[in-house]
């Protein structure tokens, strides 16, 4: 009887790699690999949730309310730190269940139980502004007009001139 010669066992020249089965082609983008390390630690720290409040806190508690407050930190207990204007931190304090209730609305959960009113300066850029757009010109004025002629809705062809003579000023 003949026995057969197995192939000797070469794993051991292979890139490591290849000998755990893994393909790899060239270079690998790092983004998904450091989303999937930093994405616990910014959801313990309340960080994405503080990202939204701030993108989107005239949205939640209402331009008047956004005008005089900017959110600046959120604790783990759902203590969220406000810096107030102090001409309106006594109006913001009686407001303060309204706007947790506006706040944990816009989340579908309860985010945050307290407010911590902080008295001072707002940072300069917490007030989203439009950019500022030049006035346009009669015969850019009349064309969109003209455009927006055939429009029946009279609250649609304000909006949709509106949102014209901003793009149309970018320019």
């Amino acid at each position: 009887m003949k026995q057969q010669r197995e192939a000797p066992n070469d794993t051991a020249s292979l890139p490591r790699a290849a000998r755990e089965g893994e393909r790899r082609h060239g270079f690998r983008a790092v983004g998904i690999a450091v989303s999937k390390l930093a994405a616990p630690i910014i959801t313990k720290r309340g960080g994405g949730i503080v990202v939204r409040l701030k993108a989107d806190w005239a949205t939640i508690v209402g331009a008047d309310c956004a005008a005089v407050s900017w959110p600046c930190a959120l604790g783990r207990d759902g203590v969220l730190k406000l810096r107030a204007a102090p001409p309106a931190a006594l109006e913001l304090q009686h407001r303060a269940p309204l706007l947790i209730e506006r706040i944990n609305l816009f989340f579908g959960r309860s985010v945050v139980s307290r407010l911590v009113l902080v008295q001072g300066l707002l940072p300069a850029d917490s007030p989203p502004r439009g950019p500022d757009l030049r006035s346009l010109t009669t015969n850019e004025a009349e064309k969109l007009d003209q455009r927006l002629s055939e429009i029946a809705e009279p609250s649609l062809r304000a909006a949709l001139a509106g949102l014209g003579r901003a793009l149309i000023a970018r320019r």
